[in-house]
């Protein structure tokens, strides 16, 4: 077992010797299944002249059976699929579409690709999309269609969010690339728009290094996302689609874009399924364990969690109060140095997988989100391995609260 105890210093400051990147492992099932896989060397999903192994279609099946979705499209990662749903949404070029403001640059990314123009909606202290804002963007922009991303699993209040929805007749997309298996009020996430997209990126709740699952109740969109992942005209070998006679309305207007999922990562992630209830309540234990020691630290506020937000939280945010730029500057030159890496999303310039709205220059930037502003000015992360255990979540704390109290001298 790894050494996560504190280790003395000059200073006898708390130092984490654990890795918060570290990915978790594949398991047994899916490392034997991607073994047999390439034995058998058919690592596309598609056979011509004999039956392959479909782990591609056996896995849209049960994702598809475990979210609760007539159909599922397995695609090459969580961008493609927000591409691919948005394509088969009907978002056509020049199409505005609307996204909360705190997101990962692959979300404006998609809507980028698909030739359309993000809308900005500000967002909230809970760090979730501000309901009064979508209403009113809604009207200015009109748009027909909602990205609506669950950035770092946070979940708004979804029944005020649909009500918008309706009320606009806006086409929901839901990003759950952090929320696979979390809920709202007992609904799970990707069931309450159109079209959901889902990411099996390493550091999400199943690994497959890359991978994204579109899942939809909608016929004609399943079909789309189908065809356009790059079935060519082999689609009836996918198991969670619709009947062949949708997709004669659409296969050949329907581009291939060549995004389809591999079998390799299909057998990689089918065993991994069941597991996602119980890595869900570990990153619950976890979170609910260093989350109290953080919100004790002086000018570090962890947001409030609504009774009715069921989160799976595989990362944790947290604010810094109070502060100018140069001591959270020095707060996470502290932290860094005893070994806990936080993204700061105030940072100047994008570093890593953190960066913020006035980054992306591709966008239109008039647009105006002054309390998202205000919140990613101080907004820092932390990912949560599951490996964490109770004392590497006391010495992560530590070495925060030591931080903290070096940075101010």
């Amino acid at each position: 077992m790894r050494n996560t105890a504190t280790k003395p210093v000059k200073s006898n400051r708390a130092v984490f010797q654990g890795d918060l990147s570290a990915p978790d492992p594949i398991p047994e099932p899916g490392i034997e299944a991607a073994v047999r896989l390439m034995r058998d060397g058919r690592l596309f999903r598609y056979g011509e002249d004999r039956n392959s192994i479909p782990e591609g279609a056996l896995l849209e099946e049960e994702f598809a059976a475990l979210i609760g979705s007539k159909y599922c499209v397995g695609v090459n990662s969580g961008g493609c699929a927000l591409y691919v749903a948005l394509m088969a949404a009907g978002v056509s070029p020049g199409d505005k579409v609307l996204v909360n403001a705190f997101t990962l640059a692959p979300v404006p990314g998609a809507i980028a690709h698909a030739g359309a123009e993000p809308v900005l909606v500000d967002i909230d202290a809970r760090f979730v999309i501000d309901v009064d804002d979508l209403d009113r963007k809604a009207v200015e922009s009109d748009a027909r269609f909602l990205m609506l991303s669950y950035m770092r699993g946070h979940i708004p209040d979804m029944d005020a969010v649909m009500a918008v929805c309706r009320r606009h007749d806006l086409l929901v997309i839901e990003d759950c690339a952090h929320t696979m298996g979390a809920s709202w009020g007992g609904r799970l996430t990707g069931t309450f728009g159109d079209v959901a997209c889902f990411s099996t990126q390493t550091f999400k709740h199943i690994n497959s290094g890359e991978g994204g699952l579109l899942v939809t109740n909608d016929e004609d969109i399943a079909a789309r996302a189908l065809l356009r992942s790059g079935s060519y005209m082999l689609y009836a070998q996918h198991r969670a689609r619709p009947g062949m006679e949708v997709f004669d309305r659409h296969r050949l207007t329907t581009p291939n874009c060549s995004m389809r999922m591999s079998n390799l990562v299909a057998a990689v992630l089918r065993p991994q399924l069941p597991l996602i209830e119980e890595r869900n309540d570990q990153w619950r234990a976890i979170y609910d364990r260093l989350a109290p020691m953080i919100e004790a630290i002086d000018h570090l506020q962890v947001p409030v969690r609504p009774a009715k937000e069921e989160f799976v939280p595989s990362s944790l945010q947290f604010s810094i109060i109070g502060l100018k730029d140069v001591r959270i500057e020095r707060f996470l030159g502290e932290t860094a140095a005893h070994g806990v890496h936080v993204k700061w999303f105030g940072a100047p310039e994008p570093i890593g997988f953190t960066s913020r709205h006035e980054h992306w220059r591709y966008l239109d930037q008039e647009q105006a989100v002054p309390k998202a502003d205000q919140v990613l000015k101080g907004l820092c992360d932390i990912r949560l391995p599951l490996s964490l255990t109770p004392e590497d979540c006391f010495v992560i704390a530590t070495v925060l609260r030591e931080a903290m109290a070096a940075s101010g001298r």
